[in-house]
């Protein structure tokens, strides 16, 4: 679901002529005297608060929101928000800066949120302020019950068999090698995005909720050799091991024990170098 702000005039109404003429009132009728209250019934509070009822919002009610929560983010950074509202499980607030926009995926967590987490978003993702992330992490934090917990039927599968490398033959060995079987995580490639020019790629995610493991497909190629895609793999498995934090204000994830631990990879430098060497093909995809 997208959303992009829109003007939005103001309706003037018109009076009848039959509303501007007075109008009679009539006499007040003689009120009986009031009855007495009949006594609350047994086994019930005198004054019972009314229950709330927890309804789930309309499509209207969402595209409502979310533009006037992107009204409110484009007021603050003086720029176009060009906003889509995601129910991801592991990614909250993703964004891509432009001249003339920006870009923002938010989860749908954020159309209620108060003005100083609004503002926190607009720091982070319009102005580049790290700082801010501590708001915005104190705020997912406290809306945990929102995120769903499981997968949905539409998700899709996930796969370990590609054209040039099995993932579950590669989880398996690095498992038995590295981590001594321990690692309980499902793998798979992840979808093919649209080909686009791209500045930066994410050659892995790791879902700490449902343990699943996504390798880009940019990995599964001939030119990729065998130990880098396997490095990729042992990185995934090894936020399962290593969460990441709060610290500082900002999220860590990758914190020191990680890197110490990554940096026992047999190959580390070798699949370090073979990145920095073929980034450009990989982000071509």
């Amino acid at each position: 679901m997208s959303f992009f702000p829109r003007g939005m005039s103001a309706a003037n109404r018109a009076v009848t002529a039959a509303e501007s003429q007075p109008r009679e009132v009539p006499p007040a009728p003689e009120l009986a005297p009031p009855l007495p209250r009949p006594p609350p019934p047994r086994n019930r509070v005198a004054e019972e608060a009314p229950r709330m009822l927890n309804l789930t919002p309309t499509r209207e009610e969402l595209w409502t929101r979310a533009e006037a929560l992107a009204w409110r983010l484009s007021a603050e950074l003086g720029m176009p928000v060009r906003l889509s509202v995601t129910d991801n499980r592991s990614t909250m607030v993703s964004f891509r800066r432009g001249s003339s926009a920006l870009q923002l995926r938010l989860h749908h967590m954020f159309l209620d949120a108060p003005e100083p987490v609004v503002r926190a978003v607009a720091d982070y993702a319009g102005r580049g302020h790290r700082g801010a992330g501590g708001v915005l992490d104190e705020y997912i934090r406290g809306q945990q019950p929102r995120i769903r917990q499981v997968r949905r039927e539409t998700d899709a599968d996930l796969n370990p068999r590609g054209r040039c490398f099995d993932l579950k033959a590669l989880y398996d060995a690095v498992n038995d090698t590295h981590f001594q079987g321990l690692i309980q995580a499902r793998i798979g490639w992840g979808r093919m995005p649209p080909r686009r020019r791209r500045k930066s790629i994410r050659l892995g995610v790791y879902d700490h909720q449902t343990r699943e493991i996504r390798i880009h497909p940019a990995l599964d190629r001939p030119e990729v050799p065998a130990f880098f895609v396997e490095f990729i793999v042992f990185h995934e498995m090894l936020h399962q091991l290593f969460p990441s934090n709060a610290r500082g204000g900002r999220r860590v994830h990758h914190p020191r024990a990680f890197r110490e631990r990554e940096r026992t990879y047999p190959h580390y430098a070798a699949a370090l170098r073979w990145e920095r060497e073929n980034l450009g093909v990989l982000l071509r995809g």
